[in-house]
């Protein structure tokens, strides 16, 4: 056992900080904690301040039940990937609403820091005023409980949630730090989960709505296959 033990330790040398120090070279993160919420299980609880259509106010999960939330982090405010995303959302925010759907974006800055940014002109690199809150997890406790903190840098990774009205997590994503997230592919996410949950069928690669299902069975599956096929 323990001549197995030092082989798993010397492969893991050779095979794992290689690739730690590569990505470290690309400019990539390294250091997180391997700790996340799982699909189908309750959503970590939260409650701090938010910049809520230009005003502070305290928010936590329970005030969303009864409605899906998409609850995303990103690094910092006034940065450069991160308004872009920011502000697609916002520019979403009615078609989230119509599906019974909030947005809340997180990240570690403070809430001060949220409403000088959101108060900022788009042309500026700011929010120009957005649609949603912004959650100030400055303690850092929220992005620590959703598994997206980088430890050393004290930034969250572009994690991504999809909680159901239950409060039950159906989706969860994360994005290294360079690359900015897709709102439409998040619609898309949602109405499929809410198609699953209306009807009971299920949803194949790639599904828009008004496109097949799948019945969940082996007899009832030939219908849809034999439709696409």
């Amino acid at each position: 056992m323990a001549g197995l033990l030092k082989n798993i330790a010397v492969t893991a040398t050779r095979t794992v900080l290689p690739r730690i120090t590569a990505a470290a070279q690309r400019g990539l993160s390294t250091s997180v904690r391997c700790l996340a919420p799982a699909v189908t299980q309750p959503a970590p609880s939260f409650k701090a301040q938010a910049v809520v259509n230009g005003d502070f106010k305290e928010l936590s999960l329970e005030d969303f039940r009864g409605k899906y939330l998409v609850l995303f982090f990103y690094p910092l405010d006034f940065t450069f990937v991160c308004p872009t995303e920011l502000i697609a959302f916002s520019d979403h925010m009615a078609a989230f609403r119509e599906l019974n759907c909030e947005v809340v974006g997180v990240s570690t800055d403070s809430h001060f820091s949220h409403l000088a940014w959101n108060n900022m002109p788009r042309k500026q690199g700011g929010l120009g005023g957005l649609q949603y809150p912004l959650l100030a997890d400055f303690n850092k406790t929220i992005s620590r409980d959703y598994g997206v903190l980088l430890e050393d840098d004290g930034v969250a990774l572009r994690g991504l949630f999809l909680i159901d009205p239950e409060g039950v997590v159906r989706h969860m994503s994360i994005n290294d730090l360079p690359v900015g997230r897709s709102v439409e592919e998040t619609l898309r996410l949602l109405k499929a989960f809410q198609f699953v949950a209306e009807h009971g069928e299920v949803c194949p690669a790639n599904w828009q709505p008004e496109s097949p299902t799948i019945k969940p069975d082996p007899t009832g599956s030939l219908e849809y296959f034999n439709k696409v096929n």
